[in-house]
């Protein structure tokens, strides 16, 4: 994942459970309702647990080769032992997660690391020293995926793209309603989840809706 001064991308992140056979035909046509740059592969039990091995392992074999023919990078929720193996772009690593230093001595510099930085200046200035791909900042609004611990003000955005080159992404309750403010404020990337999956047009409608939005700030 790269910044340019080009328009912000759209960054997916999957629902916590899916119905695989019906989620590969709609991430299809999601995929091709506008711009992706990236999707995240998060998948939770109902607890929130992480999902077992063999489920990420199948949505994997059905998820990436539709992903790498639209040239969007697919990313795992947490999982760096099974980028590799699944043929994965890289991972997205939580605070509570493998450490990004070692995360990048197993998988090496051509796999994407992202790293979630909360609110906190001092753990994006870690995470661009351990050479993460992107530092993700949030939560910036009240979030339907998951209840937010910490929060985030968009000066954060403004004041990274001031000091580092690394790109940045803004995650937590983004829809079109509010993401110009994210925008706005210097995010390279929009993550966005229910405000994807859960439209009340549908997923494709709402990538073609962000699209748009995030054209107009080029």
């Amino acid at each position: 994942m790269t910044t340019s001064t080009a328009a912000p991308r759209l960054y997916i992140i999957s629902p916590a459970q899916i119905e695989l056979d019906q989620f590969r035909d709609i991430f299809e046509q999601t995929l091709d309702a506008g711009d992706v740059a990236s999707f995240q592969l998060r998948l939770k039990d109902k607890d929130g647990n992480p999902a077992p091995d063999d489920q990420v392992l199948r949505a994997c074999e059905q998820l990436i080769p539709i992903a790498h023919a639209k040239d969007v990078a697919f990313l795992l929720n947490d999982r760096a032992d099974l980028v590799a193996q699944t043929g994965a772009d890289g991972c997205h690593l939580g605070q509570g997660d493998l450490d990004c230093k070692s995360a990048r001595k197993q998988l090496g510099d051509k796999s994407i690391i992202g790293v979630t930085c909360h609110n906190s200046r001092h753990l994006a200035m870690i995470a661009g020293e351990a050479t993460a791909d992107y530092v993700a900042f949030g939560a910036f609004f009240e979030s339907q995926t998951k209840a937010p611990i910490y929060k985030a003000e968009p000066e954060i955005l403004t004041w990274w793209q001031q000091i580092a080159e690394i790109p940045c992404v803004a995650i937590g309750g983004i829809t079109m309603d509010n993401v110009s403010v994210v925008v706005d404020a210097g995010a390279d990337f929009v993550a966005v989840s229910h405000g994807i999956w859960g439209h009340s047009d549908g997923a494709p409608a709402a990538v073609s809706g962000f699209n748009k939005l995030l054209q107009k700030t080029a």
